[in-house]
């Protein structure tokens, strides 16, 4: 790069300021997208050139300039402006998110990629006599050479030390000049040493040939977005295969979304199984390094097909062709942290700005995706039935309002304060148990596992809570202990015998006795899923159990080797939470439980509704997905309440005309746009006051076309520490969006360390 004295840049730098930067830089303007160096205050930042600058006072110099390419260029340039734009947020912040980790240090240049050493045959033996003389006596390196002659004359240096040859046989090699050692670079491919057989041939079913003929069309037409609506185990994932083919035949990439790390290995394996090493894997699961070597090989084109969670959305696939996104209602597309985007929505956007075919799949759609696609805004394709002519599973209900025919009444999920300890813990460790097996499972659903047992046959067993208890009760005063720094109750978790928070993470032991009056007797009520485990393990002895959750996926590889057990059969009853009950494919599981369904309806949320219904319809669908018949149990307080009984009844549409007409009066999404603000403070008087400072200054300035609800304590009062007072607006897109524009750029609340959060159709009201 030539020098170019006095050249001005204007600069996106990942600070919360919705404002560039300018600094001067002793060369030409780079390309818009590129990373430089630079300083800010008091400290180095990455930032990314936007283009020419302007003259200012007090201009720093660019530090240096880090790459001659730009990793956030054209496309996705467009894609981050757009995303800075809607969801109110500093585009510095949007282009550090798109990007892995190590490339926005800014101690680091240019990561360096991971090496190895690889023996190379450099001269050849042309004679058995030349053979016997060059090594008499030195029978191993006679034995390493033939073996590197036998495997193409090129091996790892690590695989000949696996294979027996010892680093002086090696060694010997290069003396003699037959073999020569260099360093390669190797890309970190979590996935490189998984053995995987070609995806078997299917011949899709007509009901598929359909809709790969429709997507055909949309390919043909410059794309567009489709929602597919198909039940569960309709082969869905046959489609996003069948697609991405045609996608690659038309020299182009993919990209495909999925909403849970536990569900990634199984995708992969069946999309390598398909295209080989033309896949790459995106997610938080993997090493800095090996999540930077796959978005290296996805830029070069190495790699053409892109799978994660919600970040993979950024993938920088040359000319996406396709963007998946399964189980596109999960809420975990959605970012809960600065920027607050949803995947699902952004991939919409890319596509459409790329000409790409972005795919919806759901068995439940979204209530926003299915209205969206009900009023011709996108393309609808539909799946009705299970292939191979399998039928959705039996749903059965239990009322746990109604007492077992002996022993105690149940009261899954909803555990009576039992169990109370005095004195401290009992000298086998931990607390009491707080529930009983019946408590746990009903009758009917123990039966129904103990059948699945003696067939040798599989059980799911879901429960959306993790941990032992869910509280801990003062059986004197009636207090509960509350996390000290959120307005929640701790969990207690037996095998650590600790209390945690799931909100912050605080842990604490579990109370000797009550901190306002003193009493010991401590009582622990509510069922999470480490409880469930120690009732099944009781009820059902000699039964292979293995609990998926939080607490035992925290290791790089436990989901996939928890699910690679389930696979080969060696664990009669997988039990956990939501992240067993999606995309989870094993023909041996023919009974589901659901230990209690209410976990998630009463929550003082919208959608709590929809999501207790496709919660319960996605686990339902685990079950009977091969050649044995399914069936679901599903245990409930509320067996009558129109979310459960759509449930039980396999009747999505039957539920959506519900849930819209709930929502209609007064107005939720998908029928108008909704914002929510948040205001934080470690002070509770200045949350209050700068609170009722932003509704009076709201109110001053009209907004026309949008209502504005509150303030009022948000629903979890405290949360990390601070104190939170929301709004939520409700009104049309451009509405909602100048109110939210409108105050991030012109409120400032009075007093210190108030945060004002902006969160654009938010999927979480807690």
């Amino acid at each position: 790069m030539s020098l170019s004295p006095g050249s001005l840049v204007e600069v996106a730098l990942p600070v919360p300021l919705r404002q560039c930067f300018n600094y001067r830089l002793d060369a030409p303007v780079p390309e818009a997208g590129t990373r430089v160096r630079v300083p800010f205050r008091d400290r180095m930042l990455v930032g990314w050139v936007l283009g020419p600058g302007s003259e200012v006072p007090g201009l720093k110099d660019v530090v240096a300039v880090l790459e001659d390419r730009p990793s956030v260029g054209g496309e996705l340039l467009d894609l981050a402006r757009w995303i800075a734009e809607y969801y109110v947020v500093p585009l510095g912040l949007v282009l550090r998110a798109m990007l892995p980790v190590r490339m926005t240090n800014p101690a680091a240049t240019e990561p360096a990629p991971a090496r190895r050493a690889v023996a190379r045959v450099v001269r050849s033996i042309g004679t058995l006599e030349e053979l016997q003389r060059i090594f008499g006596r030195a029978k191993r390196q006679r034995e390493a050479y033939e073996y590197l002659l036998r495997t193409g004359g090129r091996q790892p240096l690590a695989a000949l030390l696996e294979a027996g040859f010892r680093r002086p046989v090696v060694r010997g090699l290069e003396d003699k000049g037959l073999v020569a050692l260099a360093k390669e670079v190797v890309a970190r491919d979590p996935f490189r040493d998984e053995r995987t057989a070609a995806e078997p041939v299917h011949t899709p079913t007509p009901g598929q040939r359909r809709v790969l003929n429709r997507l055909e069309r949309a390919l043909g037409d410059g794309g567009g977005t489709l929602l597919l609506h198909g039940v569960t185990g309709s082969g869905k994932t046959l489609v996003y295969i069948e697609l991405i083919r045609r996608v690659l035949g038309r020299g182009r990439g993919a990209i495909v979304l999925v909403p849970e790390i536990a569900l990634t290995p199984q995708t992969v394996g069946r999309f390598r199984r398909a295209f080989g090493d033309l896949v790459a894997v995106l997610h938080s699961g993997l090493s800095h390094g090996e999540r930077y070597d796959a978005w290296r090989l996805l830029r070069s084109g190495t790699k053409r097909i892109a799978i994660g969670a919600r970040s993979a959305v950024f993938a920088p696939v040359p000319a996406p062709g396709a963007i998946v996104v399964d189980e596109e209602h999960d809420g975990s597309y959605k970012q809960s942290e600065t920027p607050r985007y949803s995947a699902r929505d952004v991939a919409v956007v890319r596509a459409r700005s790329a000409g790409a075919v972005c795919l919806l799949g759901s068995a439940t759609p979204s209530l926003e995706s299915w209205l969206n696609a009900r009023s011709g805004k996108y393309g609808l394709v539909e799946l009705p039935d299970r292939v191979g002519g399998g039928v959705l599973p039996e749903v059965r209900v239990v009322d746990l309002r109604t007492p077992p025919a002996a022993g105690p009444p149940e009261a899954s999920g909803a555990a009576p304060v039992t169990g109370s300890r005095r004195g401290g813990a009992p000298a086998g460790g931990g607390p009491k148990p707080p529930a009983s097996p019946m408590q746990v499972l009903s009758p009917r659903l123990a039966d129904a596992a103990r059948r699945r047992l003696s067939r040798r046959e599989q059980t799911i067993l879901l429960l959306n809570r993790r941990g032992y208890a869910t509280f801990a009760l003062c059986e004197s005063c009636g207090l509960v202990s509350e996390c000290a720094h959120c307005s929640v109750s701790m969990t207690l978790h037996r095998a650590l015998n600790r209390m945690i928070c799931h909100h912050c993470g605080h842990t604490e032991t579990p109370p000797e006795h009550c901190g306002r009056c003193g009493s010991r007797d401590i009582a622990y009520g509510g069922l999470g899923t480490e409880q469930v485990e120690r009732v099944v393990v009781e009820s059902f002895p000699g039964a292979r159990i293995a609990r998926m959750d939080m607490d035992t996926t925290r290791g790089k590889w436990s989901h996939r080797d928890i699910l690679e057990r389930v696979r080969r059969g060696e664990v009669d009853i997988l039990l956990g939470t939501q992240m067993i009950a999606k995309g989870l494919d094993f023909p041996r599981v023919t009974l589901v439980g659901v230990i209690n369904a209410d976990t998630g309806l009463h929550l003082p949320d919208f959608r709590s509704c929809e999501r207790t219904f496709q919660l319960l319809s996605q686990v339902a669908g685990r079950a009977g997905r091969g050649r044995l018949p399914g069936q679901v149990i599903i245990q409930t307080y509320v067996p009558d309440h129109y979310a459960v009984r759509a449930a039980v009844a396999h009747d999505y549409r039957g539920f959506v005309e519900r849930e819209l007409r709930v929502r209609t009066d007064p107005p939720f999404p998908p029928h108008l746009r909704m914002a929510r603000i948040v205001l934080s403070s470690p002070a509770q008087d200045d949350t209050l006051a700068a609170a009722e400072s932003l509704g009076s200054w709201l109110e001053s300035r009209g907004r026309p076309g949008v209502e504005v609800l509150g303030p009022a304590p948000a629903p979890i009062e405290r949360l990390h520490g601070r104190f939170r007072w929301h709004f939520l607006l409700r009104g049309s897109t451009r509405g909602v969006g100048r109110v939210l524009e409108a105050v991030a750029s012109g409120f400032q609340p009075a007093g210190t360390d108030i945060r004002v959060s902006l969160d654009r159709d938010p999927l979480h009201l807690m």
